[in-house]
Order: structure tokens, then sequence, then C-alpha cells
């Protein structure tokens, strides 16, 4: 167990005491959500970067932390949704294309297919997390924060769009190569 695999079985601890926060409607719980929210969410650029500095990246780092993130977020957006701060066809938009995401990313992985996270990825994230944290801080539904979870959408989607054409080039490369290496052409 290293520093980032603490920090990340850290985050999923978090998960709960974030949900507990939100919706035991006590004085604070929105204040002390907030905070869980983004600590947990500072550990996974954390983490990440401590792995890569380190050269301590595990198997269990490369499973857990995306599980990780997951989590947090869909926690969170069940309980907004509950609490009705959010649409839940906000939260089964972002939730489908996680699940999409990742059931996908595991299927083209058992095939040798590895796929790195991309720009789009990295920005969904961020407007994600951003996203959230402001629905958890703010009670109510400034003009502004509506705008940011109608663009949170759009750039989830987007970022699906552009994971799935980018698996799909990466199947196609994969199966030509495997039909190359399978069937080389002979040469006279």
């Amino acid at each position: 167990m290293n520093l980032p695999n603490a920090l990340t079985v850290f985050r999923i601890l978090l998960v709960p005491v974030l949900v507990v926060a939100l919706l035991d409607q006590t004085p604070g719980g929105d204040l002390v959500a907030a905070v869980v929210f983004a600590v947990a969410s500072m550990t996974d650029a954390v983490d990440g970067y401590i792995a890569r500095s380190r050269n301590a990246i595990t198997n269990f780092g490369k499973l857990m932390d995306p599980i990780a993130d997951k989590l947090l977020i869909l926690a969170a957006l069940m309980s907004l949704v509950s609490l009705n701060r959010v649409d839940a066809w906000v939260a089964t938009v972002i939730i489908a294309r996680e699940f999409a995401v990742t059931a996908t990313r595991m299927v083209a992985t058992q095939q040798g297919v590895v796929i790195a996270a991309n720009w789009w990825g990295k920005v969904k994230t961020m407007v994600q997390v951003a996203c959230v944290f402001f629905l958890i801080a703010f009670t109510d539904s400034p003009t502004w924060l509506d705008i940011l979870v109608y663009l949170t959408v759009a750039i989830t989607i987007v970022s699906g769009i552009d994971y799935f054409f980018g698996l799909r080039r990466l199947m196609r490369e994969a199966e030509e190569r495997h039909h190359h290496n399978v069937h080389p052409e002979s040469s006279a």
C-alpha cells in the first residue's frame, strides 16, 4: 500500500461521509459536504501526480482510482437528485455515460486495446467536479449554476461521443494489426 493507493482508499472512504453530510440536513451539512467533496477531489489530482512522479503506479491504483472518482461523482449526484437540487435526467445522462465508458474500456482492455484519457475526458472530469461542488455549495440555483449544469451535460455527451469514436478507431487498428500478423502477406 503506497501513498497514492492510500489516498485512493481515503477518497472512497469519504464518499459515505459526503452522502451523510448532504442528506442529514444538519446545520452546516452543506458546508461539510462541500469541503469533503473538495478534499476528495483534490486527492484525485494529488494521488495521480505522486504515482507518476515516483513511478509508483500499481494495478490496484489503475483499477481503483477511476472507480473512486466515479463513486464520488455518482454518490454526490444521486444525493443531489434526492434533495431536488439537480434534475434526475442530468444525473442519468452523466451516470449512463460513465457506466458506458467504463464497461467498454474494460472490454477493450481485455482485447489488448488501452484507451488513455484524452483532452475531452479531462475537461469532462474538471467540469463535472466544479458543477457538483457548486451544486453542493449553493442550495439555491442561480442562473450561472443552471448554465454550468447544462454545459456539464453537453461536455459529458461530447466527451462520450469522442471516446466511442476513438475506441472504434483503436479497435479497427487493433483488428488490422491482428489480421496482418495472422495472415502476413507472402513476398515472392
